[in-house]
């Protein structure tokens, strides 16, 4: 979800304003993919990069979580949203590690939409603590390296349960994965939109559903035509 400074930069507000006008639209996005009968949705909202930025700002986006959990739980509790959470846990602070727990428990019987939340989420890091888990099993004599399949690594990742995503949708025009599910994006189909991300909703979306629908896709094989 990129380009809210930018986008209040452009109208000449403070990069809050960005950020407050990119929950807006984050709230349009869920709300399509629901009416759009989507069934997984998987949201970039902070990795474990962004923590480098200005203390300010990460206080504000911090911020902008809270507010967003505590006004909007409720509404996704009620539409049957189910909501997880990707990402470390490690340092956060308490009260934040507290809401993202409670979002996760509160809809966890849900079935209507599947809503993933990458939070201090990072690919390399995940990947790091899956190797670190299966390491430790190794070491204790409870898994053999023989037994380290491509599955084995799947299911030691944030994502375990989770389909790898279809489609990655990324605004602003940027084209790169910036650390983002590394591992799962394998065969994964990218739309790159010119748009910053408080410009992005149902329309936009449908766009890139459309981009999306119009390719082929081989997983590595070849593409074959069906008999007449």
């Amino acid at each position: 979800m990129d380009g809210n400074g930018r986008w209040a930069k452009a109208r000449g507000l403070p990069r809050t304003a960005g950020h407050k006008a990119g929950v807006d639209a984050l709230r349009r996005t869920i709300r399509a993919a629901a009416d759009l009968q989507i069934p997984w949705l998987t949201l970039y909202a902070f990795s474990s990069e962004n923590w480098s930025r200005p203390r300010s700002e990460v206080a504000d986006l911090m911020g902008l979580l809270r507010l967003f959990i505590r006004r909007d739980l409720a509404d996704l509790h009620r539409s049957g949203v189910r909501v997880q959470i990707i990402g470390s846990r490690e340092g956060l602070e308490p009260d934040i590690a507290g809401l993202l727990a409670e979002a996760q428990a509160l809809t966890a019987n849900n079935k209507a939409m599947n809503l993933v939340i990458a939070f201090n989420y990072g690919a390399r890091d995940e990947i790091t603590r899956a190797v670190q888990a299966m390491a430790c099993k190794v070491r204790d004599g409870a898994l053999s390296p023989d037994d380290i399949t491509a599955e084995l690594i799947g299911n030691h990742l944030d994502t375990r349960g989770i389909p790898d995503p279809d489609v990655i949708i990324r605004t602003s025009g940027e084209q790169r994965l910036s650390n983002f599910l590394l591992w799962q994006a394998a065969y994964s189909e990218f739309v790159f939109l010119p748009c910053h991300w408080p410009d992005f909703g149902k329309e936009q979306l449908i766009e890139a559903i459309a981009e999306f629908g119009s390719r082929t896709r081989r997983f590595g094989g070849v593409e074959t035509k069906e008999a007449v």
